[in-house]
């Protein structure tokens, strides 16, 4: 664990209720998808635990949902704030696991650790593919990004307004070597039994 100073460099609505936040700042820290930080809020006592979805050598990128008080004030952050951080928590992903072609399934607020994962993975030369559960379009981040790196994606929203209609267990292939999941319990409970 390391504590630091980041500078908020942008902080933007990417999907309704939900904000990619952008810190700049020494990332050294985190070593792993899957890992998380910890913030202090000025005006709360606890800090908030949010999952890193991207790092390099100098900034950390963060995906939240506003749930509560404590992510609602972190919408109203600006540009040039500086934030405590404590980077670094977490074991993150197993990637010895992953086999040839890994399975990557994120459910709403569990997106994000998958982006990380799957930029490693993909370095790694394997072929990723990735599911990302939603419950209507609007809420929907980040399709374009994993396309962007080169993952095979696949959108799942409950209501059907957007690509395949139901659950990430409904658009589950048959085949893949590992499979990495982040999402609700009873999504992951869902997901387990499918597999």
């Amino acid at each position: 664990m390391r504590q630091s100073i980041f500078t908020v460099a942008e902080n933007r609505e990417i999907a309704q209720g939900v904000y990619e936040m952008r810190l700049e700042g020494d990332s050294g820290g985190v070593t792993s998808p899957g890992q998380f930080i910890n913030l202090k809020l000025e005006g709360f006592y606890l800090r908030r635990p949010i999952s890193v979805c991207d790092y390099e050598r100098d900034f950390i990128t963060i995906i939240y949902k506003t749930v509560g008080r404590g992510t609602f004030a972190m919408t109203g952050i600006e540009t040039g704030e500086k934030l405590d951080v404590l980077t670094g928590l977490g074991n993150g992903y197993d990637l010895s696991k992953a086999g040839k072609e890994p399975l990557l399934i994120g459910g709403g607020a569990g997106v994000p650790p998958m982006y990380a994962l799957a930029k490693e993975l993909l370095k790694r030369g394997l072929k990723v593919s990735v599911i990302l559960g939603f419950n209507r379009e609007n809420e929907i981040f980040y399709e374009k990004e994993f396309r962007d790196l080169g993952c095979e994606v696949t959108v799942t929203t409950v209501d059907g307004s957007y690509g395949v209609k139901g659950f990430v267990t409904d658009a589950m292939p048959e085949r893949y070597s590992y499979f990495y999941t982040c999402g609700p319990a009873p999504m992951l409970r869902a997901v387990y039994g499918a597999s």
